[in-house]
């Protein structure tokens, strides 16, 4: 199986903060600020994996550090840093920059994990990566112990599911 360094599936996504991405306190909507993440996570697994289609399989964590607000642009960088067989953990970084001052500071970031899936749906494998700067040797270094974690996580899980009622609420 080839590989790929991780700066080859690096997606940079810079915008502006819109009114309608705020939230009552004046800042960016979380679900905004997910789903940009989202986005370029899955552009950066399928730049890797060079396949048609890849799906979400988990979003692990997404941490919120800083407030954004309306005078900020937002700047997404997302890269796969760490392949399993078929899946590819993308780690995301968000800086805000205050446009009228230019101070930067991380605003969250998130770690992200996508299957890619051939024609049939059926998940493929994916080339490994190749971590080159410190940023992304860390998050290599480290990600065994988050795909672990992952998947004692999604054991839980599934064994929680058992027991969820699908009775209508309003049933009873």
């Amino acid at each position: 199986m080839e590989t790929k360094k991780a700066r080859e599936s690096r997606v940079v996504n810079t915008s502006q903060v819109l009114i309608a991405d705020l939230n009552n306190y004046n800042t960016l909507f979380g679900g905004v600020l997910m789903k940009k993440l989202d986005d370029a996570a899955a552009l950066s697994a399928r730049r890797h994996s060079r396949v048609k289609e890849c799906v979400t399989a988990s979003t692990d964590s997404i941490d919120f550090l800083h407030p954004i607000h309306q005078t900020d642009s937002v700047c997404v960088e997302s890269f796969v840093n760490y392949t399993g067989t078929t899946s590819m953990e993308i780690f995301c970084k968000v800086i805000a920059e205050d446009i009228i001052t230019g101070e930067r500071r991380v605003a969250a970031t998130a770690f992200l994990t996508f299957v890619a899936l051939d024609e049939n749906k059926k998940p493929v494998p994916v080339p490994a990566v190749i971590a080159e700067t410190e940023e992304e040797k860390f998050l290599y270094q480290t990600g065994k112990e988050r795909a672990e974690i992952r998947k004692m996580r999604r054991k839980q899980s599934k064994k929680l599911a058992e027991y969820i009622s699908l009775d209508k609420p309003w049933d009873h």
